[in-house]
């Protein structure tokens, strides 16, 4: 499984690319204190519209000439694949400077094929010539093949065409059957998502259930580029919105590949993070982190290298230092929320009371940290494709929803700091230019105890 391993990190590697000043400060959003000034930071809906008016017609267009070209329609709604060189990475620049615009237009309904559609999920793949490797392993598993007939549900299926498993080395090994069974479970989505739906959804859940990430199913992202639709970023929509009796199909040119751990996500890329693993090796946070029977699910507030950078050299100085490693692991402990996953758009706590979509327009909720006593307040406000994520009513959000199969990480624009006490009254860090002593002072009553951490 080496390279099904291998495969989505390097596609996380492409996509989590945290932009420079000049775009951050295109995306930044005014500190807010409460829910009744968010008015003030939010662009209107007509503004929204407008934006949305001019971009998502082509983006839709190109959704569909990605169709026309992949495919020549069929009696059974499938398309002809063609041939064209495949692509892993993604644009993420193009991601970002995308994403604020990507609205679904009035009155789209999507691609609705010719005719009422007459076979099923399952039928579509098994009888179309461009699905023959997939419906080869899916008829292994019996129980699939019913899933896939059945109408206990409107399914979505990503279904990789021929060509995607050409990408695996002849001499690859072999997955066990477990293994693969859970590849193929990671593309399929217990609910409806044609793409209209697809095109205003940063996640969607699958039907492959962990016990790792908390009560939720494993979700998959999709995401909007000059590339055209893609899932976890790297794997490309070539073909969209093919009805069946129970769902419906969009045609991927990858396999799609269940994440790994949060923790091996942030090693895996140090040209982004490497102070934040830095920190977490010298605190003994790591192993904490990566043991997954400690804690179900979780959110990673991950700042960026540069993030630490806005702090200071003293600052840093003093963090990384032998006396500092105490207030290091203070500090660090505020961005870890255990058994609580917050994506940009869905929430899974490890109890039975909070599994819900974020519903559209302003949500707000406080998230309980490893740092005792201590809460991450979060205000996610959504119209359509466009999110935003503000922590403690400052840092922003810049790359959201980095799928981990233990929970999410969530790329934050600055450093969490807790805040401290003024006459009863708890003061926010909101970017002034902080001194070592003002650091020490705010994390002071949190190193007492000698830190001994648990999720």
């Amino acid at each position: 499984m080496k390279l099904l391993n291998l495969l989505p990190l390097a596609a996380i590697a492409a996509a989590f690319v945290i932009p420079d000043d000049r775009v951050m400060s295109q995306i930044a959003i005014e500190s807010q204190n409460s829910a009744d000034s968010a008015s003030s930071w939010l662009p209107s809906k007509n503004q929204l519209q407008d934006e949305f008016d001019k971009t998502s017609e082509n983006v839709l267009k190109f959704s569909k000439n990605a169709l026309d070209d992949a495919y020549d329609h069929t009696a059974e709604s499938f398309n002809k694949v063609s041939q064209k060189a495949y692509e892993i990475g993604f644009d993420a620049q193009s991601w970002l400077q995308s994403a604020s615009s990507s609205f679904v237009p009035k009155g789209h309904h999507g691609h609705h094929g010719h005719g009422k559609p007459n076979l099923t999920i399952y039928e579509l793949i098994a009888e179309s010539k461009y699905t023959t490797r997939l419906a080869g392993l899916i008829n292994e598993y019996p129980d699939l093949v019913t899933l896939l007939n059945g109408t206990l549900a409107n399914y979505t299926f990503f279904a990789p065409i021929d060509s995607a498993f050409e990408k695996i080395p002849e001499d690859a090994p072999k997955p066990s059957k477990e293994e693969l069974k859970k590849v193929l479970l990671y593309h399929v989505s217990p609910e409806y998502y044609p793409a209209a739906k697809v095109l205003v959804t940063h996640t969607v859940p699958s039907a492959l259930t962990v016990d790792t990430v908390g009560i939720g199913p494993q979700r998959l992202s999709t995401n909007i580029g000059l590339k055209g639709l893609t899932v976890n970023f790297y794997s490309r929509i070539v073909a969209i919105d093919i009805f069946g009796t129970n769902g419906v199909i969009h045609g991927v040119d990858s396999i799609l590949v269940p994440p790994p751990k949060a923790v091996a996500i942030v090693s895996f890329l140090p040209g982004e993070f490497s102070t934040l693993e830095l920190g977490l090796s010298k605190t003994g946070l790591l192993p904490i982190l990566n043991d997954t029977s400690n804690h179900v699910g979780g959110t990673l507030f991950a700042p960026s290298n540069f993030a630490f950078q806005k702090l200071g050299p003293k600052i840093n100085a003093f963090l990384f230092s032998k006396y500092g490693q105490k207030y290091l692991k203070a500090l660090l402990a505020y961005h870890v929320v255990p058994n609580r996953t917050l994506y940009s758009d869905a929430y899974y706590a490890s109890t039975g009371d909070a599994t819900a979509d974020i519903p559209k327009g302003l949500f707000h909720i406080d998230l309980p940290t490893l740092l005792e006593d201590k809460s991450l307040g979060v205000d996610v406000w959504r119209y359509g494709r466009l999110i935003f994520i503000k922590v403690n009513a400052f840092s922003t959000v810049v790359i959201e929803d980095g799928i981990a199969a233990d929970g999410v990480i969530q790329v934050v624009s600055d450093v969490l700091i807790p805040p401290k006490k003024i006459d009863r009254m708890e003061q926010h860090w909101q970017g002034e230019e902080l001194a070592v002593e003002d650091l020490k002072e705010r994390l002071e009553p949190y190193i007492k105890n000698d830190m001994n951490l648990e999720l």
